[in-house]
């Protein structure tokens, strides 16, 4: 189990990982040649140009003004200089409700940990219980300051009681205040946009079949006739994954006659060839510019034909339609309004905005819906329940005891001061963060097989599936089987009566390997997520190899996005730790809100300077992380 000086052990190791992301992130956002990968927002606003830089030619890639390099740390005060009412109309709603989720984080905690170390961390080391009483339980250091070192039938336990009301006062106190506030932000923003389609558009799905009428005459009739001062129009949906596939290939062929045409200009002399062989390495050699004119008018042609296909063939009209109305409030009778006394025909739902539509999903029948979810609902407690498996038995390697176990001629090693704290405080943690790499790959995968029809009910489809893989595998899964292994020789030897007692004291045990998790993921990870280090690669890759034209170097310069699908899963453990360890165990308290301020100022400049959101839902997920809490 870990000791005091190995939590500081890894304490250390995150925090100079930390710091050497910042000191390398410093470097490279100096860098003429990184300026669109460390802020691309300002590009795609049109607010910022390629740095031209005159003299030398090293002047064009290294920044050599040596002064700048001083104040490396610059971006941490400038991203908190920005308004919150400009972030807004400059990031948009949901990524300034996101920022204040963390800040509720650091209003909720940081009063919480000055009770808990002013009150129950004296109450707690004052005694001896884990040194005298409970000899045969494995403890460290850090469980004297826990509530397990408080013998049973105390009256200190009143102090952890009170104390436990106090937090939970003033939890639900910060979380009313801001959802006061967050509504209030949320009316502000609705009342101040300005008009768009979707505000007065209502999806309806599962049109039911008419032999004399079309799909399109069915919804204009059926609204006609039950909403008559407040109909508009509407539009069919259908099936276009193949118009759109022909779309993107006609896309790529201009964008390679732009670079050939560019290229010829710069040199009348010669005209280009290629061959149109796989990549064009083999294949008869032709012109590049004339190849590339016939076939973007093979594809016009087939575009054309493939739209005129989908307008009239029965099979590719979808039973659902976009419904527009003349005002808010039709849209909004309708959209929360059963239409039809069968409750499975003419369901309707506000419409997504254009960016937030997940077109590929729009073809699937409503009819397999249900069956998809239910598909999902299975493979998803699968899942979660036989990862937990691979888990456990990776974490016992991760363990003195177990690396000891499977490499017995490493035990002088091992048995080293300075690698058992690296064992014990950072192996655990980095295991598991390396074990849930790909998981929020996996659950979007199985919200898209779902067949939700928007971006931001996919990733809060997935944000809720992931928090519920969190708090079965890494929160009760660690404690659950983590204190029963360590345990185990103490439950062999005690009487069957004893053991539910051994597994209470036990289980506050485990904070020290979720601060290990904390200090992995919430501190080396969050300052690892300004560096950038995939899209950095990504993108000189892209630029050196891919980049023909200026429209080409655009869309290698991905920004990305928040993330709410990995992010809030993250926010609501951490809040669960906190909540849950803040009487048991004040000590993991400290590193929890190093986390929130860390994240609080990575994410502003991110959002500031970075990340550019596909769409805006107005704070959507707001009440689904107040619903996690």
């Amino acid at each position: 189990m870990a000791t005091l000086g190995d939590v500081g052990a890894a304490a250390a190791i995150n925090l100079l990982s930390a710091f050497v992301f910042f000191i390398a992130f410093a470097i490279l956002r100096l860098q003429p040649f990184n300026d669109r990968v460390y802020f691309p927002k300002w590009y795609l606003k049109g607010l910022r140009s390629s740095p031209s830089r005159s003299g030398a030619f090293l002047r064009k890639f290294v920044n050599l003004d040596f002064r700048s390099y001083l104040r490396f740390l610059n971006w941490m005060p400038d991203a908190l200089k920005m308004p919150e009412l400009e972030l807004i109309d400059h990031a948009g709603l949901d990524s300034a409700v996101y920022l204040r989720i963390y800040l509720i984080g650091l209003k909720i905690f940081l009063p919480i940990a000055f009770l808990a170390w002013a009150v129950l961390v004296p109450v707690n080391c004052t005694n001896k219980t884990l040194e005298l009483q409970l000899k045969n339980v494995t403890s460290s250091d850090i469980d004297n300051l826990s509530v397990s070192n408080i013998p049973l039938g105390s009256d200190r336990f009143w102090t952890h009681i009170a104390m436990a009301y106090a937090f939970t006062f003033w939890t639900c106190y910060v979380l009313l205040k801001e959802y006061e506030t967050v509504a209030s932000m949320r009316l502000q923003f609705l009342a101040s946009e300005k008009r768009r389609p979707d505000q007065f558009t209502v999806l309806v799905r599962n049109v039911p079949p008419d032999p004399d009428e079309s799909v399109s005459e069915s919804v204009e009739h059926f609204f006609l006739v039950n909403h008559p001062d407040n109909y508009l129009t509407h539009q069919v949906v259908c099936n276009a994954n193949k118009l759109a596939k022909l779309v993107k290939k006609r896309k790529s062929k201009q964008n390679w006659l732009d670079y050939y045409q560019l290229k010829y200009s710069r040199n009348n002399a010669k005209r280009p060839f290629m061959k149109t062989g796989f990549l064009g390495f083999w294949g008869e050699q032709v012109d590049a510019i004339d190849y590339h004119i016939s076939e973007i008018e093979k594809l016009s042609k087939e575009i054309a034909e493939e739209r005129e296909r989908v307008k009239k063939d029965p099979k590719l009209i979808m039973p659902a339609a976009f419904v527009s109305f003349k005002s808010r409030w039709g849209a909004a009778v309708c959209a929360q309004t059963q239409q039809s006394r069968n409750p499975t025909l003419w369901l309707t739902e506000w419409a997504p905005e254009p960016c937030d539509v997940y077109w590929q999903n729009m073809a699937i029948p409503y009819i397999s819906l249900a069956v998809r979810k239910l598909i999902m609902a299975v493979a998803f407690f699968f899942l979660t329940f036989f990862f937990m498996i691979p888990i456990a038995s990776v974490q016992a390697l991760a363990s003195i005891e177990g690396l000891e176990k499977a490499a017995p001629l490493l035990r002088p090693l091992i048995e080293t001061k300075f690698i058992k704290s690296v064992i014990q405080g950072f192996l655990p943690g980095i295991v598991l963060k390396l074990f849930l790499i790909f998981l929020p790959t996996i659950l979007m995968i199985m919200s898209k097989f779902e067949g939700f029809t928007s971006l931001s009910s996919l990733e809060r489809r997935s944000a809720t599936r992931y928090y519920l893989f969190n708090l079965v595998n890494v929160f009760l899964g660690s404690i659950i089987a983590g204190s029963a292994l360590e345990q185990l020789n103490s439950f062999i030897k005690q009487s069957a009566n004893e053991i539910p007692k051994t597994i209470g004291v036990a289980i506050p045990m485990r904070a020290t390997f979720f601060i290990t998790y904390i200090m992995v993921d919430g501190w080396a990870g969050i300052a690892a997520e300004v560096l950038m280090l995939k899209p950095l690669i990504v993108y000189h890759l892209k630029n050196f190899f891919l980049v023909k034209t200026e429209k080409d170097r655009e869309e290698a310069m991905d920004p990305g996005s928040l993330g709410f699908n990995t992010g809030e899963p993250r926010i609501q453990l951490y809040f669960l730790l906190g909540l849950v360890y803040a009487t048991v165990t004040p000590a993991l308290l400290p590193f929890i809100i190093v986390f929130f301020g860390l994240a609080y100022v990575v994410f502003r400049h991110q959002i500031i300077n970075v990340y550019n959101q596909e769409y805006e839902s107005a704070a959507a997920f707001w009440l689904m992380f107040l619903d996690a809490l």
